[in-house]
């Protein structure tokens, strides 16, 4: 009997030649060499896990049920020459993806797929928990949702009297740079499902996660008018691609 986490090509219906896939089927199959290929990266997986793979072999294994009858190899490269590395390829919007030769609306569903999954993982880790207490866990959270977006997003993290996380909440999207928050608008939603405390989160596509004046300005802004209706705001946390900034941490808050 074979184990539950061996894999098999399943016996595909014998097809035309395939254009957009460069591969003829022979004999209702997958060529040997694209399916003992196949065979050796999930093996591998199986084995060692992600950890035993570089992203572009961690890629193919997400495209293999995007794309059964072709080699997905080239693409794997073609997408992380165009976007970086294996996160980025997730995030990236649709429209981006499709103008990389051979991504169709199966390849995208596929991605974003694994990109929400990964989210809802992480989310899962720090929602109706202690946020204080699991920090690491909630920068993780943020950087999975925030990191390798190409516009700036902001969000609130909304508390209870336990700095329990109730809620996260986007509150504004905007540009490669700049994003338009009302502050009124982040103490009303406090006040509606009444959160106790704040954490303010917001990405820098840039990758540097330096705040501007108009960052400062803003938090100072929350800040004071949360701390008249007796919220506190703990934090301002700015995602940058490879490190973030705390505003407590730097005395900006």
């Amino acid at each position: 009997m074979s184990s539950p986490l061996a894999f098999h090509e399943a016996p595909l219906p014998l097809f035309a030649p395939d254009e957009a896939a460069g591969e003829v089927l022979v004999q209702g199959r997958l060529p040997s060499y694209i399916r003992d290929h196949r065979q050796r990266l999930r093996d591998r997986f199986s084995g060692g896990g992600a950890a035993a793979m570089p992203d572009y072999e961690l890629l193919e294994l997400v495209l293999f049920r995007a794309i059964p009858r072709q080699d997905v190899k080239p693409l794997a490269h073609l997408l992380l020459d165009r976007f970086g590395d294996f996160n980025r390829v997730l995030s990236a919007p649709a429209e981006r993806l499709k103008e990389v030769k051979g991504v169709g609306d199966a390849v995208i569903l596929e991605l974003k797929i694994v990109e929400a999954a990964a989210h809802r993982l992480a989310r899962a880790r720090v929602m109706h928990r202690p946020v204080l207490t699991s920090w690491d866990q909630l920068l993780d959270y943020c950087r999975s949702a925030m990191a390798h977006r190409e516009t700036e997003q902001f969000r609130v993290l909304f508390l209870d009297r336990k700095n329990v996380l109730i809620a996260d909440e986007e509150q504004a999207k905007g540009t490669v740079d700049h994003v338009p928050v009302y502050p009124r608008e982040v103490i009303k939603r406090a006040l509606e499902i009444n959160a106790s405390a704040l954490i303010l989160v917001h990405n820098h596509p840039s990758g540097d996660p330096t705040p501007s004046d108009q960052d400062i300005r803003l938090t100072g802004q929350i800040a004071e008018g949360a701390q008249v209706l007796g919220i506190v705001v703990h934090d301002h946390l700015i995602i940058g691609k490879t490190r973030d900034l705390s505003f407590r941490s730097e005395g900006l808050l």
